[in-house]
């Protein structure tokens, strides 16, 4: 009988259960078999896993299925090829395809479907993708809107853009609706219905309707339709501006206010500005074409050095003007309010019938303690769109005030003689040049609506 090698392995398996060593093992099988005995036992080769996956074969394979499909994720991949593990599938990808998958850019156009997906995959030097959806609207208005049964009451505008709050509405909105209905009727009932908004039934609020003596009409909560500004108002309001198209928040602004004519006369324009000695300010504005930073004919020669001057605030309005205040050091929130604010806006503003106060968007100007004090002393604020100086006709007084400076013979040396004259520059200014530039507010406001919002030759 000859003996194969699953034979010697059984022999082997049996020594091995009685316990014998290697080389007891082998003296018994030579002792029996003598030279036929096998000294050692390999396996034949078999077909197995491979020392490493990254073969040429399988870059291939994996380059075929990007080519086929950007979109392919790593789970496909790994799911076509079986043998292949995610870690090999990485290294592949990373070090010898050298992809990487990319989310498509946006640009503003239509989408098609080919373009809805998201990520794909890129090769190297392989162009970025890109992808298209509707521009959104820039902007929203928050406004807070009071109607009665026999007309429109008044129309609050959020001018922060912030959530309604529990004391915006009881500071700014509600206060006003009262003064409007019991103006010539103090003792006037009022029924108020609202929704169940977190600012209407906060614990503030339903204190003050009670200091108020109003009396509240429950609303059932998630009914819409029971409420006349959302039956009617709002969505007729949405009807006529849904088809307009606003290119900035300027046109916005100005398509708002371009029926506006003796309302300006109201308006009363604020802000400030810097002089220096020997000259104006220092600035001088040009219009240019992109890249045209570094023409010659844009340079203007002048010192180096910290150039004196002073900085001042005003206000003019249809028919009268402020005091020009001269504002010492550096402006912020608090010397805003103690310095100009205070002692010398609010005085002027109550000589007035029915202000509204302008000012640009200086950070001193939107702080929130300035804010508040606007609220707390009930000044109407006119919102100012950012970026546009040209809307605003106090811009030319200083311009005006600037050229009497630069026709001076004689440079004024001391800050004390610039604050002089200055002042009297202030006074000098005829009344009706100022009531001029207010009369064009609605010139302004219709070139900035042709314009779409750009600048005006104003």
């Amino acid at each position: 009988m000859e003996l194969n090698r699953e034979h010697f392995r059984a022999i082997m398996y049996y020594n091995f259960q009685r316990q014998l060593s290697q080389q007891e093992c082998l003296a018994e099988l030579l002792s029996v078999f003598g030279n036929e005995a096998p000294h050692h036992l390999s396996d034949d080769p078999r077909v197995g896993a491979q020392e490493t996956a990254v073969t040429q074969e399988n870059v291939d394979a994996e380059r075929k299925l990007i080519i086929e499909d950007k979109h392919v994720t790593y789970r496909e991949i790994e799911r076509k090829k079986e043998r292949i593990s995610k870690t090999s599938i990485q290294k592949i990808l990373d070090e010898e395809l050298r992809v990487r998958k990319l989310v498509s850019c946006w640009i503003p156009h239509l989408l098609t479907e080919e373009q809805k997906t998201s990520a794909v995959w890129v090769f190297q030097g392989e162009e970025k993708p890109t992808k298209v959806i509707r521009s959104r609207s820039v902007s929203k208005k928050m406004v807070a809107t009071f109607v009665s049964k026999a007309s429109h009451i008044a129309t609050f505008p959020h001018t922060e853009q912030r959530t309604v709050t529990a004391d915006w509405y009881t500071s700014i909105c509600l206060p006003k609706v009262i003064t409007e209905l019991r103006k010539n009727n103090p003792e006037r009932r009022i029924i108020l219905h609202q929704d169940n908004a977190s600012s209407h039934t906060a614990q503030k609020t339903r204190q003050y309707l009670t200091e108020q003596n109003l009396e509240l009409l429950d609303h059932p909560p998630y009914s819409p339709d029971l409420n006349p500004n959302d039956i009617i108002t709002f969505p007729k309001i949405k009807n006529r501006l849904r088809s307009q198209r606003f290119q900035s928040p300027e046109e916005a602004w100005c398509r708002q206010r371009s029926l506006w004519d003796q309302e300006w006369n109201s308006i009363v324009f604020s802000d400030e500005s810097r002089f220096c000695l020997g000259m104006h300010d220092g600035r001088a504005r040009v219009r240019r074409r992109r890249g045209e930073r570094r023409n010659p004919q844009f340079f203007v020669e002048r010192h180096v050095h910290h150039t004196v001057g002073v900085m001042v605030w005003g206000a003019v309005a249809y028919g009268s003007r402020s005091a020009l205040i001269f504002i010492r050091g550096n402006m912020n929130a608090q010397r805003y309010i103690h310095g100009v604010l205070e002692p010398h806006l609010l005085p002027y503003l109550d000589t007035l019938t029915d202000p509204v106060f302008q000012q640009d968007n200086a950070r001193p100007h939107v702080a929130r303690v300035t804010i508040d004090f606007f609220q707390h002393n009930d000044v109407t604020l006119l919102p100012w769109p950012p970026r546009s100086p040209d809307l605003s006709p106090i811009e030319h007084v200083w311009h005006m005030m600037g050229r009497r400076l630069l026709n001076l013979q004689r440079p004024h040396q001391t800050l004390e003689a610039l604050r002089e004259e200055l002042v009297v520059a202030w006074n000098e200014i005829p009344q009706e040049d100022i009531d001029h530039l207010i009369r064009s507010m609605p010139r302004r406001v219709g070139e900035c609506v042709a314009h779409q919002g750009a600048s005006t030759h104003y």
